[in-house]
């Protein structure tokens, strides 16, 4: 169930959407093919890197146990 306080904005939103007048969205239109290009290129490399990063965060390390144990409950010793 939702909050209400999202139910009042659920609410609201068309009377909200009613107050606008169509063609009053100055210097909103279609973006130009090179800018929408560039857009989508940098997503991506920022949502790989994002992905790099947790894949290093959560893979295991290679390193070895200093005493030549191997604990099977502790991760990240061996």
């Amino acid at each position: 169930m939702l909050p209400p306080g999202n139910i009042l904005l659920l609410l609201l939103l068309p009377v909200a959407a009613a107050q606008v007048t169509p063609g009053s969205y100055s210097g909103c239109g279609p973006l130009p093919l090179p800018l929408l290009a560039g857009l989508v290129a940098a997503d991506a490399v920022v949502s790989l890197l994002i992905v790099v990063v947790v894949f290093m965060c959560v893979s295991p390390r290679g390193r070895p146990t200093q005493d030549g144990k191997v604990y099977i409950n502790m991760p990240g010793r061996g």
